[in-house]
C-alpha cells in the first residue's frame, strides 16, 4: 500500500510549496499522518506529523513557524505548506502514515510510505 506524495518542485529561497499526500484506495482517517525528508547523503529526518483528528500536531525545530500540516480527512488528503523556504529544506519529502493515531517523530512508527516528491530551494 503506498501514499501518493505530489507538489515537489523547483522554488526560490523565500518562497512556497504546498504538498499533498493521498491514497485513493485506502483510508487512512484513523492514522497519524507525518512528512519526512531526505538530503542527498544524508539519513531521512522528520519534518511534521499529525494526529488522525488533526488536532494535534508535532514539528522539527528547524521548520516550525514556516511549515503548517494539516488534514482533510473526508478527502483522504494531508497536507503540508512550507513558507519561507530555504536552501537547506532541499530534499525529497515523503508521507507517511503511522501505525498509530497520535503523531510521532519515530520514522519505525510509519509503517505505509510515499514514493517521494523533489523540493529543490534556489539561493
Amino acid at each position: 500500500v503506498q501514499l501518493q506524495a505530489s507538489g515537489g518542485g523547483l522554488v526560490q529561497a523565500g518562497g512556497s510549496l504546498r504538498l499533498s499526500c493521498g491514497n485513493s484506495r485506502r483510508t487512512f482517517s484513523n492514522n497519524a499522518v507525518g512528512w519526512f525528508r531526505q538530503a542527498p547523503g544524508k539519513e531521512r529526518e522528520f519534518v511534521a506529523a499529525i494526529s488522525w483528528g488533526g488536532g494535534s500536531t508535532d514539528y522539527e525545530v528547524s521548520v516550525k513557524g514556516r511549515f503548517t500540516i494539516s488534514r482533510d480527512r473526508a478527502k483522504n488528503m494531508v497536507f503540508l505548506q512550507m513558507d519561507s523556504l530555504k536552501p537547506e529544506d532541499t530534499a525529497v519529502y515523503y508521507c507517511a502514515a503511522s501505525r498509530f493515531s497520535l503523531p510521532s517523530k519515530s520514522l519505525a512508527h510509519y509503517i505505509y510510505w510515499g514514493q517521494g516528491t523533489l523540493v529543490t530551494v534556489s539561493s
